[in-house]
């Protein structure tokens, strides 16, 4: 808990409801008299016009109506029918993330990036050059509001899991503690289900127990926890639900090494379906990633990690290194379906791996002359895409009655026509 004779402190920056903020920014940056998303009932998502894919963002008055990020916007029309829905636009977002963690370096080195609008800070060896702790968020969250248009949570605390738990307290555009002797009086008294790690199928099984705030989660007989929920599930569980998180800040997904994107899912997901639409905004994620750092992968895995707390992934090498958000989908659909015995899932992830410099396929210039050209058409669809937004082009490939996206969805009929970007 401890470096050195320093305590440890982190801080957790989480973007509300980041894809509508950006697609804010975005909007109005171009036109400064365009309507706010974040004043109405809106929600970033799918083709409008077909009533497709999942919610990626919603805004304030959207959630006040129930409206869940993850869940069919055809679910979200029923409970807001006057939501206002717009494509996603993938490639600003990812300029935005990166402003957000330049301007994150200028307080620490130590920092671990959670997710595209989530990271970790890890400021116990730097504080002291900037003041008091609560302070210092209020700085940082200010300059995000006034340099880059966007509003973000920051939570406070001494170990990654009570930061995380801090930033998730009142919303938005606003800065809280969570230390270990705050416990008691701010976290145990929260319901069972607003505990990280938390899903639908572990808080059913706790509440038969009778657990229904994560204070009486944190007194119960571990022995117990363990015979309904597992071991490893449990032991973790029941120390998240004390406080108790020994897990570093570390950087990952190191340049050069590996692009990936995971999503911790806000409700459990225990269909082909569903999980494939997952997928699809994960490899979007990836493939936009890959494209706009100029490289190829030539392995992909899909990781998968279940209500009970087991991980589990599979991998396969690819014939041609890629960057294309098409391939890296059909693969992944083909490792779930090879690998996945239907658990119901918590956290889903696509990885690629063994990264190399696109200038790799120079060397097949010569032998494909389509190749140069492929590629360069897919960067003017990357170029479209960022002004118009996700739906304005979209690949043929996920139109056609045999594509992988309506053999990897049991083939119903019109799902998953658009490419949406989870979050």
């Amino acid at each position: 808990m401890e470096h050195g004779d320093r305590e440890r402190l982190i801080f957790h920056i989480d973007v509300n409801s980041a894809f509508l903020s950006w697609e804010c920014v975005y909007r109005l940056s171009h036109d400064p008299d365009a309507l706010d998303l974040r004043t109405i009932p809106s929600a970033v998502g799918g083709d409008a016009s077909m009533r497709h894919g999942i919610v990626l963002a919603k805004s304030p008055l959207a959630r006040k109506y129930g409206v869940t990020t993850g869940e069919p916007l055809a679910q979200a029309r029923r409970k807001c029918p006057n939501l206002t829905v717009v494509p996603s636009r993938f490639d600003f977002y990812i300029k935005c993330s990166r402003r957000m963690m330049e301007l994150l370096e200028e307080y620490t080195p130590d920092h671990e990036k959670f997710s595209i609008d989530e990271i970790f800070l890890d400021m116990t060896e730097t504080i002291h050059l900037f003041g008091d702790p609560l302070a210092t968020a209020s700085q940082i969250r200010e300059r995000i509001k006034n340099e880059l248009g966007f509003t973000v949570n920051i939570g406070i605390s001494s170990n990654k899991l009570l930061a995380k738990m801090a930033s998730d307290f009142e919303k938005p555009d606003r800065c809280h503690t969570l230390f270990p002797h705050e416990v008691p009086g701010k976290m145990w008294p929260l319901p069972i289900r607003e505990l990280f790690f938390v899903g639908s199928a572990a808080q059913k099984k706790m509440e038969a127990l009778g657990l229904h705030t994560i204070g009486q989660l944190a007194a119960c007989d571990l022995e117990l926890l363990k015979a309904h929920l597992g071991r490893s599930y449990a032991v973790l569980i029941h120390q998240y639900a004390n406080g108790v998180d020994e897990d570093p800040v570390e950087e990952r997904d190191p340049v050069n090494k590996a692009y990936g994107n995971s999503i911790t899912l806000s409700r459990d997901i225990s269909d082909h379906d569903n999980a494939c639409q997952v997928l699809l905004s994960l490899c979007e994620t990836v493939g936009a990633r890959l494209r706009a750092d100029h490289v190829l992968c030539s392995n992909v895995c899909v990781e998968l990690r279940d209500w009970e707390f087991k991980n589990q992934s599979h991998q396969m090498t690819l014939a041609e290194p890629t960057d294309s958000t098409s391939v890296l989908y059909e693969c992944s659909c083909r490792l779930l379906k090879d690998f996945w015995d239907m658990t119901p899932l918590r956290l889903m992830g696509v990885r690629a791996g063994k990264i190399a410099d696109d200038s790799f396929s120079q060397i097949s210039l010569f032998d494909d002359p389509g190749l140069l050209k492929k590629k360069e058409f897919e960067k003017t669809v990357d170029k479209i895409r960022n002004k118009y937004g996700i739906d304005s082009i979209k690949r043929a490939s996920f139109l056609q009655k045999d594509s992988i996206v309506d053999h990897a969805a049991s083939k119903k009929k019109h799902l998953n026509r658009q490419e949406d970007m989870d979050r």
